[in-house]
Order: C-alpha cells, then sequence, then structure tokens
C-alpha cells in the first residue's frame, strides 16, 4: 500500500529539478568527459529507446531520469516496483582456499561467520581509519566470493585487492582475482517479489535479506539474485550475463508494475532510507565510528583489530568520535550538500553531505555531519541556504521506515 505521504505527493507538480547527484559516487554531471569517452551499459540503448535522458556519471552514460519526471519515478517504486540499471558497479569474483582471510585483510566485516549465500555491508579502511569504500561481500554457495564496489571506486577498489593478492600470493596463498562482466539490474519496490517470483522456480519467500542464489530468471541461467539494495525497499539486486541483460529487463517491464527508474530516483530514495552515498556521506577523512557504521564491524574483528586502520578506528569507539553523521529535516528552501550547519549561536557546528525535497514526506531531508554535542535527535539547529539561515532538527533515520524482508 502506498504511504500516506507518498499518496499526497502524488498530486503534487514535480520538482523543477531533479537532485544533482546520483548514487554511488561523484555527481551526475561531475566526470566533464565528452559523451563519446563514456563507457556504456549493455542496456545504453534501451534506456535512449524508451526515453532515458543520459548524463555522465562516474566515467559512464547512464540515465537520470524518464519521462514520467523525477518525482513520478520515486513514488512510482515506493508504491508499486522500479527497474535501475546498476551494470556500472564493479562486481568480483574472489577464488582460493585462502579467499576469506584475503577478503578480511582489507575489510572490517566477519567474513568468515557468513553461511553459504549471505552478504553482508562492509567497509574497506585505510591505515588512518578512513573508508575507502562500502562494499557488500557475499559467500556465495559454490567456491568464491561476490564482491560488489562503487563504481565511482571501482579503479582503486580493484587496484587495492589486486595489490593485495600478489601480496599474499607471494607468500603462497591461493586467492585470485576475476572480474565480472555480467551486467546487473535492481528491481525494487514492494510488488517485487510477484513480478520476480512470476519467472523464478525458486521461492522468494524463503529468500532474506542480504542472502542470494545462483538461478534462472525467466529463462535465463547463469543468473545471480541477491535481495538487497539502495532505496530502502524490498528488493533484489540480479546479475545476469551482459549478452541477454536486455532480454531480461525487457521480460520485467512487460509487467505494467515495473517502471524503468534512474539516477535522480535512486538519490533520492536512498536519502529517504538513511543510507549513505560515498564520496558524499562516507570517504577516507571519515570513520566508521563518526559515520555510525560501527555495526558494520564484526565482534571477532573488533577484538583481534587485524583490519586496516584498526588502532584508529578502536581509539575512537573508546573516547567517542568528535564529530557524527545525523540525519536533518527542514522546511522552506531544500537543503543541498556543503550547506553550512550553524548552531544555537550562530556559529557553524557542520556541514550537510547530501540533501533533496523528500517526495514522501513533503519536507526537506538531508544527511551532514555535526559535532557531537549537537547530534542528539530533536536538536535545534539552522542551516545557512543562500545566505539566509533557516531552521532545522536532528531527526532519527531512515526518515522513510525501510521494508527490507526476512523469511519466517
Amino acid at each position: 500500500m502506498l504511504r500516506a505521504g507518498c499518496r499526497a505527493a502524488l498530486s503534487r507538480r514535480p520538482p523543477g529539478s531533479a537532485p544533482r547527484r546520483g548514487a554511488g559516487g561523484s555527481g551526475a554531471g561531475g566526470t566533464g568527459a565528452g559523451e563519446e569517452r563514456l563507457k556504456q551499459t549493455p542496456l545504453d540503448a534501451l534506456h535512449r529507446a524508451r526515453g532515458g535522458r543520459m548524463v555522465p556519471f562516474a566515467g559512464w552514460s547512464l540515465p537520470l531520469h524518464y519521462g514520467q519526471g523525477h518525482l513520478q519515478s520515486h513514488l512510482h517504486t515506493r508504491r508499486h516496483c522500479s527497474l535501475f540499471d546498476v551494470s556500472h558497479m564493479l562486481q568480483t569474483l574472489v577464488y582460493g582456499r585462502d579467499r576469506i582471510r584475503f577478503m578480511e585483510s582489507l575489510v572490517v566485516g566477519d567474513i568468515a561467520e557468513l553461511k553459504p549465500g549471505q552478504g553482508t555491508l562492509t567497509l574497506l579502511t585505510n591505515d588512518k581509519g578512513g573508508i575507502t569504500d562500502d562494499l557488500i561481500v557475499t559467500n556465495t554457495s559454490e567456491d568464491h566470493l561476490y564482491v560488489v564496489s562503487n563504481a565511482a571506486c571501482a579503479d582503486k577498489d580493484l587496484a587495492i585487492l589486486r595489490d593485495r593478492a600478489a601480496q599474499l600470493q607471494a607468500k603462497g596463498s591461493d586467492v585470485h582475482l576475476e572480474v565480472s562482466d555480467n551486467a546487473l539490474l535492481a528491481l525494487q519496490g514492494p510488488s517485487m517479489a510477484r513480478v520476480l517470483q512470476a519467472g523464478l522456480s525458486d521461492d522468494l519467500a524463503k529468500l532474506s535479506f542480504m542472502n542470494s542464489i545462483s538461478t534462472t530468471v525467466f529463462g535465463v541461467p547463469g543468473c545471480r539474485v541477491t535481495r538487497c539494495g539502495y532505496t530502502g525497499e524490498d528488493g533484489v539486486e540480479i546479475s545476469v550475463p551482459a549478452a541477454r541483460a536486455v532480454e531480461l529487463a525487457e521480460q520485467l517491464l512487460g509487467v505494467p508494475d515495473v517502471w524503468l527508474a534512474g539516477l535522480a530516483a535512486r538519490d533520492s530514495l536512498r536519502l529517504e532510507a538513511g543510507l549513505c552515498l560515498y564520496g558524499n556521506d562516507i570517504d577516507e577523512t571519515v570513520t566508521p565510528a563518526e559515520a555510525g557504521l560501527m555495526w558494520t564491524l564484526g565482534k571477532r574483528r573488533r577484538v583481534a583489530m587485524d583490519f586496516p586502520g584498526a588502532a584508529v578506528i578502536m581509539a575512537q569507539v573508546k573516547e567517542k568520535p568528535r564529530r557524527r553523521r545525523v540525519g536533518l529535516t527542514s522546511v522552506g528552501p531544500a537543503i543541498r550538500p556543503h550547506m553550512a550547519i550553524l548552531g544555537p549561536e550562530g556559529r557553524p557546528v557542520g556541514t550537510v553531505t547530501s540533501g533533496c525535497p523528500s517526495p514522501c514526506l513533503g519536507k526537506n531531508i538531508a544527511m551532514g555531519y555535526v559535532e557531537a554535542a549537537h547530534s542528539r535527535a530533536g536538536t535545534e539547529l539552522t542551516v545557512e541556504v543562500r545566505k539566509k539561515q533557516h531552521p532545522a532538527v536532528i531527526t532519527k533515520m531512515p526518515f522513510v521506515p525501510t521494508q527490507y524482508y526476512m523469511a519466517k
């Protein structure tokens, strides 16, 4: 059922402009490269044929939105389901008997405890405790780990992975990497399960959030279906052989419930869900403690302190970080990245990292970092918008309740 706030928003006109940033890296127009130099996903022609407004994003040509506009696309995802092309994400397969030890030498998560088919969000950290990237690592039921990385971080992530693999191989470890050329499609929204179940022999009711299976989807073999996503809704990401990606997309789009959605809707959906955008809300200058992501550190890993930056991160946990990531709500002009957050005396106490008008809530939502003393929910602050101060309130996230599915 459509949430009340979203239903009311359906009667409003779309905003005059889409959010300036997409999901998973730099802003949609941030590459500055000519379109002929951009990489294209296997669905590029399909996007153009269906009216996608193509923009440069992290070195790729990707759809910002389609004819129905950003607001309608966002609300449709909350009410029904939408198909996102996320083929720009880096997909890496890690093989070898030492693959878990290899992965744990780079990330903070307890990869060894993952059951077959189970995945986790984890953080690739540096020696200073900063976040180099956020990844999803899945312990497949086969003979490898499946790792999905942000597109804007693909080159540096792959270099880190390859360098570490070479170091371990030189010491006799059995680990090797394979970069997948599969396309990656995200089907997100409350009717996802009904739509996808029609094309699966596996029972989706048995597949919990952050779990994965290798299966045939609508007659396309060799697909990996992972119950996860970046919208806060029940959803899946489908890794599909590139040569058959268009075929699968068209099968899904043949269902009236399914619309194509682009970077603009993906960004506003993830912000309503309180999810971080790498390059905005987290980066190599931010630690897991500051970002409120300490839940990604496995208990065993905290004790062992055997991940990059462990001493810095755990010391910060003990001493409490000086700044914290928070949610903000306001009325009036939209809050955008880089705007100053001011305390009661008008002194800068933080900075906005993401922000947009919420299509479901009918007010502005934002994420940012403030001094720890001002981070409690309910704290009244102000945000400087075009040299004028506007009231804002620290608000718990997610702004819109998430709908992740857990099998019974």
